[in-house]
């Protein structure tokens, strides 16, 4: 007997929900580490010089890979949800304007990452 039941499929909010506090915590750790980063200048540039290694270390380059997707996405989305808020239509569309966001997000982000990662290889 076939069964007709594929598995829970959540719904496009809240994926894009989900997506959107995950890339806004990323942000958020990223400019804790830039802060950090910056408070070691008061120490003086050896200081701040000898932290340069980790900027040059690969997993710190896919990390700011992974960085500027929170980035894209979580900029891209914070304007769907905007529309969905503030235009009087916009809970009409708001699974057209989830993949759209999905698609801008690809077409600006797969360039990026190539030249991001271009220089490891």
């Amino acid at each position: 007997m076939a069964s007709n039941y594929r598995g829970y499929r959540p719904p496009q909010g809240m994926v894009s929900w989900a997506l959107h506090r995950l890339a806004g915590l990323g942000v958020l750790v990223f400019l804790l580490l830039h802060i950090v980063d910056i408070f070691a200048v008061g120490y003086g540039p050896e200081a701040f010089n000898d932290l340069l290694f980790i900027y040059r270390h690969p997993i710190f380059r896919a990390g700011e890979v992974i960085l500027v997707a929170g980035l894209y996405y979580h900029a891209l989305n914070g304007i769907r949800i905007i529309l969905v808020d503030f235009w009087s239509k916009g809970w009409k569309y708001e699974r057209q304007m989830f993949y759209a966001v999905v698609a801008l997000f690809l077409i600006a982000f797969i360039p990026t990452a190539i030249l991001m990662i271009r220089p490891l290889f």
